[in-house]
């Protein structure tokens, strides 16, 4: 399984949120790139990195952030926040980012259709839930449909990665939803990467064996619960 840690981006600086809630913020580094090479030195094999700003105004604002980042490291970035069309999704590309993440996009059958069609390998879905429903811009808007139901929508389209987020476990140190988790792996057709909530080590041994093909780490990392090395090896 791969180990991922998440790198947010907020108006320049690396924070975390709490529940995805944009005035529960924590700064943990004002210099994104010096954050990118730490995880990388630590043994990281790809960064997920999320335009915070991006997510919630529709297109991204922090590509500054974003191109430092690249520069600063050897292995490969996702990104995801604000990348609603083909065309930003094909800007971020030539930032030198390896993979795309589209939410509020997918659950747009004809963007996504256009995006996926267009990009294909290059495309990861974010579904992120709250309490089983799919939210949406930067998880401000909920929505009915489920998680499992967009799921199948995207692998049908095309779509091999779905990072799947339970957003009342992000950022609180509260362990997976390993239930919802489950139900994913089993019920798509596409490689599954959870988010949200891992804390121990024990977390990423119960993510691993529930099937995940990665696990994206960020608050427990930024706040030394976890030690990327420990994770790491956890998830062999």
């Amino acid at each position: 399984m791969e180990i991922i840690p998440a790198i947010d981006l907020r108006g320049g600086n690396c924070v975390r949120l709490v529940q995805g809630r944009y005035d529960r913020e924590t700064v943990f580094s004002d210099d994104p790139a010096a954050t990118a090479k730490r995880w990388e030195a630590a043994g990281a094999q790809r960064l997920h990195v999320v335009d915070l700003d991006g997510a919630r105004d529709g297109e991204p604002k922090n590509l500054d952030a974003v191109t430092a980042i690249v520069l600063a490291v050897k292995i490969p970035v996702q990104l995801g926040g604000g990348i609603r069309t083909l065309e930003i999704a094909r800007r971020a590309l030539d930032l030198g980012v390896q993979r795309v993440i589209i939410g509020t996009a997918a659950l747009d059958p004809e963007v996504a259709k256009t995006i996926i069609e267009d990009l294909g390998e290059s495309v990861v879905a974010g579904i992120d839930t709250r309490r089983g429903r799919v939210a949406a811009r930067g998880w401000l808007d909920d929505t009915e449909m489920s998680a499992i139901e967009l799921g199948r929508r995207l692998a049908a389209a095309g779509v091999r990665w779905i990072v799947f987020t339970d957003i009342m476990h992000d950022g609180m140190l509260v362990g997976p939803n390993l239930p919802a988790l489950r139900e994913m792996v089993e019920g798509v057709d596409a490689s599954i990467i959870a988010s949200g909530g891992i804390t121990t080590v024990e977390d990423v041994r119960a993510v691993r064996d529930a099937g995940a093909a990665g696990a994206i780490i960020g608050t427990a990392l930024y706040t030394g619960r976890l030690d990327l090395k420990d994770v790491l090896e956890a998830a062999c």
